[in-house]
């Protein structure tokens, strides 16, 4: 469930306190007068299963809610309940399979900032898996894979782009261009650093490497491992299952083929650096493309369930 506080202007607290109490989805209904100071209003508590709440917040919004006084949500952990659980029976589909598309917005829109903890981590994982590739050591990949923060972008990327926001699609794009280019930037130097102090060589890299070689030499399985993985990063992301979203992490080879353009690059050996910079494409955009269909599936699907609803005589509005 999402706990919902909202200051509601004085003149619409009725209506919203109304439009809560018909909602099969909504429990634990409390309205305060009065208690708001800033913006002033009435202070309204509710909590809502999350397979009603998208539709909860898109009325609050039609009654200018948003506009002049404020909503916010919170996951409630723990409710017992014979009201909360009253709620989740009524209320039509599954709490596991809802999207609260101002969440997740909210909650993707945060990762196209450029700040300078992404720049760091996406570069600290493209040198963690630089080093990775010269030593042929797949650990060092998985770490890399985990460490690196460019899935924020691509699903914000993707939820922008079915809403059609353009300013969100070119945050998203350019916190994926500049993270990208920086971390190879860095990567080559740190290469350079590493093969001066006689850490590395070139060697290593023109060597035999049966575990990491297939970060440089894409084929139709790229394509494949990269749309299951855009697939199971969006429905992670949309049913807050962080577990699924690590796993994701780990299988797509974003963050160390851009490692191995830059070791590639610094030690002039082009033709490993064109595949790998052709793998790192691949991934990109299949995550892009695959997660952008699974949003558009659950938008039908959950589209399905409210017109399946309204025959059924359920109250949406």
């Amino acid at each position: 469930m999402l706990h919902l506080r909202i200051i509601a202007p004085t003149d619409r607290s009725t209506a919203v306190a109304d439009l809560l109490a018909d909602d099969p989805g909504v429990a634990h209904l409390a309205v305060l007068p009065g208690a708001a100071r800033q913006p002033v209003g009435d202070l309204i508590l509710c909590d809502v299963v999350r397979e009603s709440a998208d539709r909860v917040l898109h009325q609050l919004q039609e009654l200018g809610v948003e506009a002049r006084g404020a909503i916010s949500a919170d996951d409630v952990e723990l409710t017992l309940s014979a009201a909360a659980r009253k709620a989740a029976r009524d209320a039509p589909g599954h709490g596991e399979d809802a999207v609260v598309w101002d969440e997740i917005a909210a909650k993707t829109g945060e990762q196209t900032v450029l700040t300078g903890t992404f720049l760091v981590l996406i570069m600290v994982a493209t040198m963690i898996a630089g080093i990775g590739v010269l030593l042929d050591q797949p650990i060092l990949i998985v770490g890399a894979m985990v460490v690196g923060p460019e899935f924020g972008p691509l699903a914000a990327l993707c939820v922008a782009l079915l809403r059609r926001q353009p300013n969100i699609i070119a945050r998203s794009v350019q916190a994926l261009v500049v993270g990208f280019l920086a971390a190879m930037l860095v990567t080559v130097l740190s290469t350079w650093a590493l093969t001066a102090a006689g850490l590395v060589d070139r060697g290593m890299l023109l060597a035999d490497r049966p575990l990491t070689d297939f970060i440089w030499r894409p084929d139709a399985l790229s394509w494949v491992v990269g749309l299951l993985a855009g697939v199971a990063g969006m429905l992670s992301l949309t049913s807050k299952k962080s577990g699924s979203l690590v796993g994701v992490l780990i299988s797509v080879t974003t963050v160390p083929a851009a490692a191995n353009v830059a070791v590639a690059a610094a030690y002039g050996v082009w033709h490993e650096a064109g595949g790998s910079a052709l793998q790192l494409v691949i991934n990109l955009c299949a995550i892009v493309l695959a997660g952008l269909l699974t949003l558009f599936t659950q938008q039908l699907w959950w589209w399905h369930v409210r017109r399946q609803s309204n025959r059924d005589g359920v109250a949406w509005r």
